[in-house]
């Protein structure tokens, strides 16, 4: 969906092949970002401080740290049979399937996590479930990458936050540091010395009463045009708080919600329209049926005329992508 959002319809196969094809097509590869991401090659060496912090047992939560310390026997024993056996899920692993209920994980799950974070494996693929399959980074990632030198972590933080910055156009401190999810004692030292640099500049925004930042090589377009529908984890969005400064749009994901104390919708998706998120729409694909399915769509104040027009062009377009045949447009409530 993010790349979608982005470049409209293209073919899942191209992003599969980066992600998950043969080691020397690969473009790709999986690891800790904002959350699990497909991250371009290139950011390996600058994430390995974080691999090392999770190997010594001084990252994540306490059930995965004990991994590093007391249980590392048990990390061990997976991770040799996944050098002998080759590629796995945890599904593989006697008792290795997760119990019924939310996050209720296996042991195995939750040391395979640990050896994922400590990027003792990664993921070779995932299967059509979406499960994750585990390999060695040598089967996995490109010899070239893993033969380029490791950054010691005050260098690999300053290239993270400039990242950001490249990504974000403007952004506060707290916003530069979340989009790797950085820790202030990791990530501030990085603006300071960046800022010294001139790489980034400080800059007021108007309703802001944070101080915020914009690369030096940013441009600053007369106006944006465009529409797009953003998964409920685009970056974009992704940092609620953000999303609310920049559109003052407030956005809460309610799958995990009742169903009879939903605002908006089960799985609802903003309405990206030129400068403004226009409104927000409950979407389904009906593959049974082959139709894209607009349970509701609610719409900002702020929201154009033609925003349902454009909104409409816009779910055809991710219909014929998505390989359905019509779209069903449900509800339209008033702006709220």
């Amino acid at each position: 969906m993010p790349a979608f959002s982005r470049l409209g319809p293209y073919d899942p196969a191209l992003l599969e092949r980066d992600a998950w094809g043969p080691k020397r097509q690969r473009h790709m590869f999986e690891y800790w970002a904002h959350e699990a991401s497909l991250l371009p090659l290139d950011l390996h060496p600058y994430l390995r401080w974080r691999m090392a912090k999770a190997e010594r047992g001084e990252a994540g939560y306490v059930g995965l740290r004990r991994f590093a310390t007391e249980r590392r026997a048990e990390a061990d024993a997976i991770l040799d049979r996944i050098r002998i056996d080759g590629p796995l899920t945890a599904a593989d692993f006697e008792e290795g399937k997760s119990r019924s209920g939310w996050w209720e994980w296996s042991h195995t799950k939750h040391a395979l996590e640990w050896l994922f974070w400590a990027g003792f494996i990664t993921t070779a693929t995932r299967r059509g479930s979406f499960a994750r399959v585990y390999d060695l980074p040598e089967r996995v990632i490109p010899q070239m990458i893993r033969e380029l030198p490791t950054p010691d972590a005050a260098t690999a933080q300053r290239h993270l936050i400039e990242r950001s910055a490249r990504a974000m156009g403007v952004a506060t401190a707290a916003d530069l540091r979340d989009y790797f999810r950085l820790k202030p004692n990791e990530g501030d030292h990085a603006i300071a010395a960046l800022a010294e640099q001139g790489i980034l500049v400080p800059v007021k925004v108007q309703g802001w009463s944070q101080k915020a930042w914009m690369h030096r090589d940013a441009k600053l377009p007369r106006r944006c045009q465009g529409a797009a529908l953003l998964a409920p984890f685009d970056p974009l969005i992704w940092e609620r708080g953000r999303a609310e400064r920049l559109f003052a749009f407030h956005y809460r994901i309610e799958i995990y919600v009742p169903q009879d104390k939903r605002t908006h919708g089960y799985y609802v998706l903003p309405f990206l329209l030129d400068e403004a998120l226009a409104g927000r729409i409950d979407l389904k694909a009906d593959r049974q049926a082959g139709v894209l399915r607009a349970h509701r769509v609610t719409l900002e104040p702020h929201a154009p005329p033609e925003a349902i027009e454009r909104l409409t062009i816009e779910l055809g377009r991710m219909a014929t992508w998505l390989g359905l045949t019509s779209v069903s447009l449900g509800e339209i409530a008033a702006p709220i």
